[in-house]
Order: structure tokens, then C-alpha cells, then sequence
């Protein structure tokens, strides 16, 4: 068994995933499944796993980007990050596709540094979409993107498929390099 997290400082990397880690990136997805199941009706396969079907397109769209997170060079969750057609303003944006931490790093800081790097990386419109039913999510985006942005953003709320969505966008800037 790896051994507990440290609470104190950690260092955090968000690393690109290649395809040689698609097995791992499967894994931490069932993780993220499987705590979002607690707000959404998803369903096991008859092979006990929830499955991502579309997780080999990461490596086949160059409009798809997969990353592991890590802390203090242990595992500690994903972010698939994608080019997509706003779901508010039309034209192009970059979508949070999925966003995990695993529970032992959650509340340090970790998912925050996380969001703020990507965004950094990505210049340009983001929209980050989060299920109303999912409060520590949505609190989670409402907080990660004020500190990012530097001031409050009102998610707009769009029904699809019978569920409700809260949709931020804001715009990001590019990191300068020195």
C-alpha cells in the first residue's frame, strides 16, 4: 500500500499523459466515476467498471488533452482538457472535459494550482461545466475561477438532457515566459 499523503507543502506537477498511460488514466476515471455516481444515475457495466468511452480519443484528436496530476511525485488525479463549440456564446473554447483529485489531496490547495496552470497553459475562452446536483463541485469551480479571474463570475444555468448544468466562461490569458 503507497503510503498516507503529507499534509504540509507538496509539490505539484500537472503532467501530459501519453498513450503508454491510458491503463492509468482508466483507472483514476472509474475513481471519478465512482464519486460521481453519488449525484448522478450512472451505471456499472456487466464487467464491474463504469468505463470512458471516449478516453482513447486523447490520444487520436489533437483538439483532446490528457494529464496526470501529481504531488510530491505520487498519483494524485487527472484532467482532460479539450477544444470544443461553446455551449452559451458559440465559437471556440476550452472545456474542463473531466477534472478528479483524489480524496486524500482534496481541501490542500491541490485543485486549485491544478485549474489555474491548465487555464494558463490554454489561453483563450473557457467554459467549465458542473451539475447543479454536484454542490462541492460547483463551490469548488465558483472558488478556483473568482481567485483565477479575480472577482466573482455568475455561472449560467442550461438544462440538457433532464439534468441542470452551471456553465462558467471566462477568458485566460497566456503565461509569460521571462
Amino acid at each position: 500500500m503507497p503510503e498516507t499523503p503529507n499534509r504540509s507543502a507538496s509539490h505539484i506537477e500537472v503532467v501530459p499523459a501519453g498513450a503508454e498511460q491510458e491503463s492509468v488514466l482508466a483507472n483514476l476515471l472509474e475513481l471519478y466515476a465512482h464519486d460521481f455516481s453519488e449525484f448522478h444515475p450512472l451505471q456499472l457495466g456487466a464487467d464491474g467498471r463504469f468505463g470512458y468511452q471516449h478516453l482513447p480519443l486523447y490520444w487520436s484528436d489533437p483538439n483532446r488533452c490528457p494529464f496526470l496530476i501529481k504531488v510530491d511525485g505520487h498519483l494524485a488525479g487527472l484532467a482532460l482538457i479539450k477544444r470544443s463549440h461553446s455551449i452559451i456564446h458559440g465559437g471556440a473554447i476550452w472545456d474542463v472535459a473531466e477534472f478528479f483529485v483524489v480524496r486524500a489531496y482534496r481541501r490542500r490547495g491541490v485543485g486549485i494550482a491544478v485549474a489555474h496552470e491548465a487555464w494558463k497553459k490554454f489561453p483563450g475562452r473557457w467554459e467549465v461545466r458542473v451539475m447543479k446536483s454536484n454542490r462541492t463541485g460547483s463551490d469548488f469551480w465558483l472558488r478556483t475561477i473568482h481567485a483565477f479571474v479575480g472577482g466573482p463570475i455568475e455561472p449560467v444555468t442550461i438544462e440538457k438532457d433532464g439534468e441542470h448544468w452551471q456553465v462558467f466562461a471566462f477568458e485566460s490569458t497566456a503565461i509569460v515566459q521571462e
